[in-house]
């Protein structure tokens, strides 16, 4: 058998159940699996507030403020290119793709400022993250942020979950 990704999902906020966390490892999973990426891999997705994303932003961003999602990449790749086996964790066998964290608050908020559902404002923020880990960008108003918008639509798709 195969070995799969671990995506621990850990929460500092109550009501964060297995459902939620079974969600996000599969929106996980889909948008690796629509980047190419099938080596197993870790990444760690911590489930907070807008307080708590603040403290992070803050101590590790040097930002001071909340936001919807943060991502720390552990490689510095370009969106396509992919980590192969050499970046493999010889302790863990998984290639370690880094961290996300998410603010319930914030998925809330937008959810109802877009006009959506919060699922489908969570499912839109991992794949964010995701790409975001993958070496996507968009910090441009051009080609970089218009590459990472079309992704992020082609995998909400491939979930199923549309606007």
């Amino acid at each position: 058998m195969a070995k799969r990704h671990y995506i621990p999902v850990t929460a500092d906020v109550p009501g964060i159940n297995e459902g939620l966390r079974a969600f996000i490892r599969k929106v996980i999973r889909t948008a690796l699996a629509a980047e190419g990426l099938e080596l197993p891999c870790e990444i760690n997705v911590r489930i907070t507030n807008d307080s708590g994303i603040h403290e992070i932003n803050r101590e590790m961003r040097q930002v001071d403020a909340p936001t919807d999602v943060l991502s720390f990449p552990m490689f510095d790749l370009i969106p396509g290119e992919l980590p192969d086996e050499l970046d493999t964790d010889p302790a863990t066998g998984l290639i370690p793709l880094g961290d996300m964290c998410l603010s319930m608050e914030r998925v809330e908020a937008q959810a109802g400022e877009y006009g959506h559902s919060k699922r489908r404002e969570l499912a839109y923020l991992v794949v964010h993250s995701v790409l975001h880990l993958l070496g996507y960008d968009h910090l441009d108003e051009g080609e970089e942020k218009a590459r990472m918008r079309a992704r992020e639509e082609a995998i909400m798709d491939i979930l199923g979950i549309t606007r």
